[in-house]
């Protein structure tokens, strides 16, 4: 009996051993899982960040880890998870990029508070502190917060005076995105842009806070360029720049219940500074408010563009003002600088743009602001119930025209211009 247990045992001892090795123990695809693998259920991975060697101390470099944790996520099968667990992270600059073949989805859960590096070496020109391109199926939320630490960035940037300046990154940037939701997030004190999108389709925002002081430059909240089917809402910004821009080439894009307050408001553009800029058309902004904003709803071009394009079919509609600077502009000679070298009329042709329940009070005498290109006149423009008094309480705000086309119904105050 015993020389047979003894038999039996290492039969069983080698089965067992060998069924350890088909499974990998002994390989390196388990030693990496095991590693890296926060759990493993059914089509579905979590990677967590710490798992990869990352401190959340405030101090040390975690941008490794970060990293790791994104390329075993981007190379796994099936529905994939990055959970970024409380504590402070000093990472970037960082680009995560795909595409991601076999990957459904992409969750990253941020809980924690990330901090961006301030050696301003580090970043290219025009470049991001985190960066995600090339994949679809991303979605980024959590409750965390995203610090750029813009304050000892601010000095160095020179953009409202030099037309040749150097572009501090931007904190959050997507490039070339497809079906990306972000989501519950914070972002502060950006260096430059706050959140941009560039070339990215069926991208949803919601329920965001995002915060600049009132002087920090060129911190737009969210910037958003040659991109299709984009919807943000739900989200209050405070910022030293535009709340939110539209630039040039974006279309389907709606913007609903924001918040905007201090910063310049809701702007589409500026538009025509670079030769080949695309169109815009099909924006939508309703149900918004702004609290002392230095702009209202305003569209912007510059003067001399150096090539033809449009903005058209736009809606603005249930809009309430409160304490704003021209509530409502357009502003075809646009130029942000000291002087302008060229006086040459905008061409940029704005014509199907809505003006719909537009109230509350303007910190300006003029109210209302259309002043067009005389090269392309604006042609289609409607205004339709604008009530704007003026926030002292003393005289009735006045309206402002040339080189455009409007028809007015219903209510408005100021009286419409001729």
């Amino acid at each position: 009996m015993g020389n047979m247990s003894l038999e039996f045992l290492d039969v069983r001892l080698i089965f067992v051993l060998s069924m350890f090795w088909v499974g990998g123990v002994f390989g390196k695809g388990m030693k990496a899982e095991g590693r890296s693998l926060h759990h493993r259920a059914k089509n579905s991975a979590v990677f967590d960040v710490m798992s990869f060697g990352a401190r959340a101390d405030g101090r040390t470099d975690d941008s490794n880890a970060f990293m790791a944790a994104w390329k075993e996520a981007c190379q796994s099968t099936g529905r994939a998870h990055i959970t970024i667990p409380k504590g402070t992270y000093i990472i970037g600059p960082l680009k995560f990029s795909g595409p991601c073949l076999n990957v459904s989805s992409l969750t990253i859960r941020v809980k924690g508070y990330l901090k961006a590096t301030t050696d301003l070496r580090k970043y290219g020109f025009g470049g991001s502190w985190l960066e995600f391109g090339w994949m679809e199926g991303l979605t980024l939320t959590g409750g965390g917060t995203f610090d750029g630490r813009g304050a000892r960035a601010w000095p160095h940037n020179k953009c409202p005076t030099d037309s040749n300046c150097k572009l501090l990154p931007t904190s959050l940037k997507f490039v070339a995105m497809n079906k990306t939701v972000i989501r519950g997030l914070t972002s502060v004190n950006s260096k430059f842009f706050h959140i941009a999108l560039v070339e990215c389709h069926n991208f949803k925002g919601s329920r965001l806070k995002i915060s600049a002081p009132e002087t920090s430059p060129n911190t737009d909240g969210i910037h958003i360029e040659r991109s299709s089917s984009v919807y943000f809402s739900l989200s209050h910004i405070a910022t030293g720049d535009d709340c939110i821009s539209v630039g040039q080439g974006n279309s389907q894009i709606t913007i609903t219940s924001i918040t905007c307050g201090p910063g310049h408001g809701i702007s589409v553009g500026s538009l025509g500074k670079y030769p080949d800029e695309r169109d815009v058309s099909g924006l939508v902004v309703k149900d918004c408010t702004m609290t002392g904003t230095t702009n209202g709803i305003r569209i912007k071009t510059w003067a001399n563009s150096p090539g033809n394009s449009a903005a058209t079919n736009m809606t603005f509609e249930n809009i309430v003002m409160n304490n704003v600077t021209n509530p409502i502009i357009i502003d075809q000679l646009y130029c942000p600088f000291t002087s302008c070298t060229s006086k040459a009329p905008s061409r940029v042709k704005l014509s199907d743009i809505y003006f719909k329940n537009i109230r509350g009070t303007s910190s300006s005498e003029v109210a209302v602001a259309l002043e067009c290109s005389k090269g392309i006149p604006c042609q289609n423009i409607y205004l339709e119930d604008v009530h704007l008094d003026l926030s002292s309480g003393e005289k009735q705000a006045t309206s402002s025209c040339s080189n455009v086309k409007a028809k007015f119904s219903g209510t408005q105050i100021p009286p419409p211009c001729t």
